[in-house]
């Protein structure tokens, strides 16, 4: 290995992020999942009859930049031919943009795709199928008309809101008002869409589960007469529940996918488009957009970006008394939330002391923001300066955060949960829950050993261990849920377990080494399809990216005293990735909504290649 080209790289990469960075300390990246946010804000705007042609003229230009030869769009580059979704809500949104036509040559090709794949009926993901019915363009799912009691009352029938996510929490209430309310509107200028459907019905096919006859049960009891004169009406508890959610910037917790169905709920319960509640949900929406691309972020990741950056470049080198550390810093440490979120119904005796993934979140900590929050801000968490209390918060916050299994989940801690077949949505098992996960557990690990020194011998931490153990698959991997996604899990384990002690010989990490050996490609790097996040099992992308060559190079290191032949091609392979900047370079490897969204983050090809190059000149490099 070229020690003095590694250097080079690593200072360019630095060089390169120091340009970037933001007056108050943040790095502000653009965190882009695609179409769907982009075209969800079209059809928005021109449902509100909002008068902004130049931010719809961009988004619209974006959306259709992004169309295959086919008439289809995709949620990730090597998805077979297209993605239903995702095609119907650009066709939606272009149509309704008024800078294209259903004669266009592009519009009759992407309606031809959809009527290939069944028409609209087959669409599987609950965002698509609120927004067609929202707008008049399809029936309302009874998979969604749950009575608003059936969670918003004393007298329900023991459905727990809180057993879902806070994620999914924040998108099915304002989605459920307007289901219960069969809320749709449609204004002159936005297209019918009929035509989509492949047969006279417009009901989508998978809305014929055991739970369409349950709401239908549920809808003829006579709950709401039940209730006091003096209790609120399950409607203005709902309505009660968003508006307590509203972060700083106007956003429903930030995201900007929930915020968009909170504004149509709203109208839904006869607000005027012209409200202040809607004008300020609408600004918040759009200050999610990126500054350097016309393209809506479901949420924003300056939280994230930052603390991560800012420990890849100590690790590259900056000492912590450099200036743009200090005011990643102090960043970071004005970001530490004080308000006690939903997290806290399960954990009323923790004080508050997380972060969150976005600039303004308030309410939403998160264990990984967290982690990478507390490691990048430890040199200036000092008693001296009065900011060690803080730093101890946020350390005592993630450990209480564990979950009784060993792991750690991403927001709340673990509580009972609805069945995985309660809904039936595209990807819906995953996003409505939020269990303890391999890379955030393994993530966890890590800090613990390498930053506290802790070591296997403790039963507490033993216990996490094995947990972790028990997750590897037969083949050796481990799934990691928020990166892509056999690489992920297995760079994440490995790593952490061998940070608290686990020795490199140990059965489990010799099996994951092997797995990842016998999946290097040719080039000596490593790639996996976003497909392996929705067929969970591994899918090989056929190609190396810089983000998931360096997961896998991270595990190598962590098992190996001394360079190996694979480490040697993968540094290599790494090196010329991130020279080429081909599409590989800008490939999704950021995980979102299994089979529907694909994240790829800029911040992604300097994290991890300059943790991983850094720890090449330091381990091999003497």
């Amino acid at each position: 290995m070229d020690m003095n080209r590694i250097r080079a790289r690593i200072d360019e990469m630095t060089a390169d992020l120091l340009r970037q960075q933001s007056r108050d300390g943040a790095w502000r990246l653009c965190f882009d999942s695609g179409t769907a946010t982009d075209s969800y804000l079209i059809i928005l705007l021109r449902l509100l009859e909002w008068p902004d042609e130049h931010l719809i003229r961009m988004l619209a230009a974006r959306i259709a930049s992004m169309q295959q030869p086919n008439g289809a769009w995709k949620v990730y580059p090597d998805e077979t031919e297209g993605n239903l979704e995702a095609t119907a809500e650009a066709y939606y949104a272009l149509l309704s943009a008024g800078f294209y036509h259903a004669a266009d040559l592009r519009m009759v090709r992407a309606k031809q795709f959809i009527l290939k794949q069944g028409g609209l009926a087959e669409a599987k993901n609950l965002l698509t199928q609120v927004i067609f019915a929202a707008t008049g363009q399809a029936e309302w799912p009874r998979l969604l008309r749950i009575p608003l009691e059936a969670f918003f009352s004393d007298l329900g029938i023991g459905l727990d809101l809180f057993s879902l996510s806070g994620h999914a929490r924040v998108h099915l209430v304002p989605t459920l008002i307007m289901a219960n309310k069969q809320f749709a509107r449609r204004t002159a200028s936005m297209p019918l869409l009929s035509d989509l459907f492949a047969g006279p019905s417009r009901a989508f096919t998978n809305d014929t589960t055991w739970i369409s006859a349950l709401n239908g049960f549920i809808a003829s009891l006579p709950l709401t007469s039940l209730l006091p004169a003096s209790s609120p009406t399950a409607l203005e508890r709902a309505e009660a529940f968003m508006f307590e959610r509203i972060e700083p910037n106007g956003t429903l917790l930030t995201f900007s996918t929930a915020t968009i169905l909170m504004i149509l709920s709203l109208l839904a319960l006869d607000y005027s488009p012209q409200s202040p509640a809607v004008n300020q949900l609408l600004s918040g929406t759009i200050s999610l957009i990126c500054v350097d691309r016309p393209h809506l972020q479901v949420a924003s990741s300056e939280v994230w970006d930052t603390a991560m950056l800012s420990y890849a470049l100590r690790e590259a080198g900056l000492t912590p008394n450099h200036n743009a550390l200090e005011r990643a810093g102090r960043y970071l440490l004005e970001r530490q939330q004080i308000r006690f979120g939903d997290w806290a119904r399960r954990l009323p005796d923790t004080p508050a002391g997380g972060w969150g993934f976005s600039d303004v979140n308030t309410l939403y900590p998160d264990v990984d923001d967290s982690v990478a929050a507390l490691r990048a801000i430890r040199p200036y968490a000092t008693e001296e300066n009065g900011f060690y209390a803080n730093w101890q918060r946020g350390l005592n916050w993630v450990l209480a955060m564990r979950n009784d299994d060993g792991g750690w989940p991403a927001f709340e801690r673990e509580g009972m949960q609805l069945p995985a077949s309660f809904f039936t949505f595209e990807g819906s098992a995953d996003i409505s829950t939020d269990p303890s996960t391999v890379d955030l557990a393994s993530r966890v690990l890590g800090f613990l050993g390498n930053e506290l020194d802790m070591t296997i011998g403790n039963q507490w931490l033993d216990d996490s261990v094995q947990w972790v153990l028990s997750q590897q698959t037969r083949d050796g991997s481990w799934y990691g849920r928020w990166g892509i996604s056999f690489i992920h899990g297995t760079g994440a384990a490995i790593q952490g377990m061998t940070a608290v002690g686990m020795p490199n010989d140990h059965p489990a990490i010799k099996k994951g080494i092997k797995w990842l050996l016998d999946i290097q490609n040719e080039d000596g790097g490593w790639g996996e399809s976003c497909h392996s996040d929705k067929a969970k099992h591994y899918v090989p992308l056929h190609a190396s990216t810089p983000s998931q060559t360096a997961w896998a190079l991270d595990a190598l290191m962590a098992a190996n005293a001394k360079p190996t032949a694979a480490i040697e091609r993968g540094v290599e392979a790494l090196l010329q990735t991130l020279e080429r900047r081909d599409w590989t370079y800008f490939y999704p490897t950021g995980a979102a909504q299994p089979g529907s969204m694909y994240v790829f983050y800029p911040s992604n090809n300097y994290i991890w290649p300059l943790l991983t190059l850094s720890t090449i000149l330091k381990k091999y490099g003497s």
